[in-house]
């Protein structure tokens, strides 16, 4: 009887603390955040992820009143500022900031995460679209004429990148397949090289972030872009579906994650801050003179959203036998 006692109060126990974790997260998120919070950029500083996530951890800090320090923390392809996040302590005091390739990893990395089991997406924070260009130097105004010149030369045409692994080369290698060409791929350690190289006439062609780049595009013939729409600020450039191109339709993304097991309530609430932010018509206008397009993916919508490009991106890099080796 008495060990049946025990087990009785032992069991009592527990039920009480299961039907208080909900209270205790709410009274958690009531006070959220209440110490600085850590954004972690997986990527150096300087670049469009960096300018993006220093402009939204100046909008929390003046909503919240609490200090929102970012922190750059690069590496390995962005993997291991993703990681150190993964691993974090989830309690809403530690949040990522990452890009597309968070998703295409998966089919060309052995991480030492799951990017779509370890972390809890919040939002999108701006889209962002890829523009296929070419030097001026380069005979070929229009998609088309680029496909001929390349194929008249055989083995004699490259396109740069922002390295391995990257948008730009799973683009540039979809472009090979379907144009039937044989561009050869030239891997560069981010945008400032590949921009030099570009105005050197070294390379045919590359796939430039509109965002990153935008500065820089006047300087080139633009043939293409990437998405299931024209830009708005590149109205005269198509897009590679229309010219029959297809599985170009995707855009790029900037967005904030938090680590898996955070409460609920505290990642709700982060979440409706920071769609507040990109509703700010001040913080549109900076994102959109960066050449990209405000975010604001609702939470319910983002998963889904996460797991379905993580497939496109598998095909991609399937068909075109992209590797890392």
């Amino acid at each position: 009887m008495l060990k049946l006692a025990r087990r009785t109060v032992a069991l009592l126990g527990c039920v009480a603390m299961l039907g208080a974790s909900p209270v205790i997260a709410q009274d958690a998120a009531a006070n959220y955040p209440d110490k600085p919070i850590r954004l972690i950029v997986p990527y150096p500083a300087g670049g469009a992820t960096d300018i993006l996530a220093r402009m939204m951890a100046q909008k929390f800090q003046e909503e919240w009143k609490q200090p929102m320090i970012v922190e750059n923390r690069s590496g390995a392809g962005g993997t291991i500022g993703a990681n150190q996040v993964a691993k974090a302590d989830p309690d809403g005091y530690t949040v990522l900031f990452s890009i597309t390739a968070m998703v295409q990893q998966i089919s060309l990395m052995n991480l030492p995460y799951d990017p779509l089991k370890d972390f809890i997406p919040l939002t999108q924070v701006a889209v962002s679209t890829s523009v296929l260009a070419v030097p001026q130097s380069v005979p070929a105004n229009t998609l088309p004429e680029l496909i001929d010149h390349v194929k008249s030369q055989p083995g004699n045409h490259t396109y740069g990148t922002y390295g391995a692994g990257t948008s730009s080369h799973l683009q540039g290698a979809l472009l090979n397949l379907q144009a039937g060409t044989d561009l050869t791929h030239v891997p560069y350690q981010g945008a400032a090289p590949l921009v030099t190289a570009m105005m050197g006439d070294q390379l045919t062609a590359t796939f430039f972030d509109a965002g990153s780049s935008r500065q820089h595009l006047p300087k080139f013939k633009l043939l293409a872009v990437t998405g299931p729409e024209r830009l708005a600020w590149l109205p005269e450039v198509p897009t590679l579906k229309e010219l029959g191109m297809h599985s170009f339709e995707p855009r790029g993304w900037f967005a904030l994650f938090m680590p898996k097991g955070t409460p609920e309530a505290i990642a709700d609430k982060f979440t409706a801050e920071a769609q507040k932010i990109l509703k700010m018509p001040d913080v549109r206008e900076r994102i959109e003179a960066l050449g990209l397009i405000p975010g604001g993916m609702p939470r319910a919508e983002f998963g889904p959203f996460l797991e379905a490009e993580a497939k496109v991106y598998a095909d991609i890099i399937r068909e075109t036998n992209i590797t890392l080796n």
